[in-house]
């Protein structure tokens, strides 16, 4: 599963062959997410509140992006990096 970004311990990362709706991985420690690109809800898994606040943080202001690496990844073309929370 390609990582499209890592900031403070969190990875987040979309798989090539994933299935609808739109979607990311993110991981914190022992703990994993997935959220929706659209509204950033979390549809299976979990990750601590604060890390998850940053997630959310971090999809809101990049989500064009993901939705870019999302198109990308269904056409099997490389995915690109996203710029992390600062």
């Amino acid at each position: 599963m390609p990582e499209i970004c890592r900031f403070f311990g969190i990875v987040i990362q979309m798989h090539w062959d994933d299935h609808s709706p739109p979607h990311f991985h993110a991981s914190y420690g022992e703990h994993q997410a997935k959220l929706t690109i659209t509204d950033l809800r979390v549809t299976d898994g979990d990750l601590p509140p604060r890390a998850l606040g940053l997630v959310i943080e971090w999809g809101a202001r990049h989500r064009s992006e993901l939705i870019a690496d999302w198109d990308r990844a269904r056409a099997h073309i490389p995915l690109l990096r996203i710029d992390p929370l600062r």
